[in-house]
Formats: structure tokens, C-alpha cells, sequence
């Protein structure tokens, strides 16, 4: 049985707690969250984005690397989070007083990147997600929301499948929109040959 925790929950209580139950969690502002289990479709946009970074970072000969499961502590250390895709800087990871014992990163300098596929939860992404992320000084961050969920404000009216590139200037976050056939520029990757619709396919029926 797992332990009820009288919130608000601390990190420390937090990576304690944590059950081995074959689910996952996070920690939003204190409140420990279950994340739902993904649907097949959802999770083939994740694969895929997975799969075409680390073709690029391979090509680069850069010193990263995707975790199966890692957590993001944010600095007022009330929200910890399992992104979707967590691109990793191991030149870095020596540095992290966390990383060894509990898969948990602290520092801007550990993540070059980080992904979010939107769901029916899209508000985490596009709000607080956003913003801490943004507060930790994570250079990049991409929303992927390959059904269109997000507010319109977000992503439009009509709402349209949306790929958002978030880059960090100077400590806010500058959000470009890509839709359909638009190359998705992205800092960290500047060769990326990659398009919004190639992402949204990933999701359809083969």
C-alpha cells in the first residue's frame, strides 16, 4: 500500500515516497500527480522526437543523451517533473549533486532541450510547464501538440496541430509556432530536417 503524504510534499519526500507500481508521477506545486497512462498514438510522437534528436546529436558528436526516466527539479523545488523527452548533457551531469542517487537534475547546464507532447493536460504544458521551465533557464523547449488541444491563444482559431519551439532570451521564453509543412527551426538544432506535419504523422496509422 502506498504511504498517503499530507501535502504539501517536499522533493525529498517525494523521491522517497515514489512507488515502484509501474506508474508515474510528478510533483505540481507541492500536489504529488499521476501522469496517465499514454495512448499508443500519443507515444509514437514521443518515439519519434526521441529518435530524430538523437540521429542529430549523434551526427554532432555532442556529449548527450536521452534518459528512459529522469526527473526536473525546479528551482523553488515545489514541482518536479518526468518530461516527455529529456535531453541530457553528461559533461554536466557530474556536477548535479542529485543525478546519481535519485535521476534528478537541477542545473540549466544539464539540459540543452526539453519536450512536452501534449494531451488532454495541455494547460501543464503551455502554462506551468512553460514558466518553470522558462524559471529554471532551460535554453529550449518544445511543445508538440500534434491534436490541437491547446488554447487558442496558443495555437490559433481555428485550433490546428502545433509544433512550439520555445527559446530562452535572455530569461524569457520567445515561442515560435510551426504548422504543416513548416520546417521547425530550433536553436539547438540548427540542421534539423524536420517538419510539423513529419511530427504529427507519427501519430497516424501505418
Amino acid at each position: 500500500m502506498t504511504q498517503t503524504l499530507i501535502q504539501p510534499v517536499t522533493y525529498e519526500e517525494f523521491i522517497e515516497w515514489y512507488p515502484n507500481d509501474g506508474k508515474q508521477y510528478e510533483l505540481h506545486d507541492g500536489v504529488i500527480i499521476e501522469i496517465f497512462a499514454p495512448t499508443g498514438d500519443r507515444e509514437k510522437v514521443v518515439g519519434f522526437l526521441a529518435a530524430e534528436i538523437t540521429v542529430e546529436y549523434r551526427r554532432l558528436k555532442l556529449p548527450y543523451t536521452i534518459p528512459k526516466t529522469a526527473f526536473v527539479k525546479t528551482p523553488s523545488a515545489k514541482s518536479v517533473y518526468s518530461p516527455d523527452v529529456l535531453l541530457l548533457n553528461l559533461d554536466n551531469l557530474d556536477n548535479e549533486p542529485l543525478f546519481q542517487k535519485e535521476s534528478t537534475v537541477t542545473q540549466p547546464e544539464s539540459v540543452p532541450l526539453v519536450v512536452e507532447v501534449a494531451s488532454t493536460n495541455w494547460r501543464d504544458d503551455y502554462h506551468k510547464k512553460f514558466a518553470d521551465y522558462e524559471e529554471m533557464g532551460i535554453p529550449e523547449f518544445w511543445i508538440a501538440d500534434y491534436k490541437g488541444l491547446g488554447g487558442k491563444k496558443f495555437i490559433g482559431d481555428p485550433k490546428q496541430p502545433t509544433f512550439s519551439v520555445c527559446q530562452l532570451i535572455g530569461d524569457e521564453y520567445i515561442m515560435t509556432k510551426f504548422t504543416g509543412n513548416d520546417l521547425i527551426i530550433s536553436p539547438a538544432f540548427p540542421q534539423l530536417n524536420l517538419t510539423a506535419q513529419q511530427v504529427f504523422d507519427a501519430a497516424k496509422p501505418r
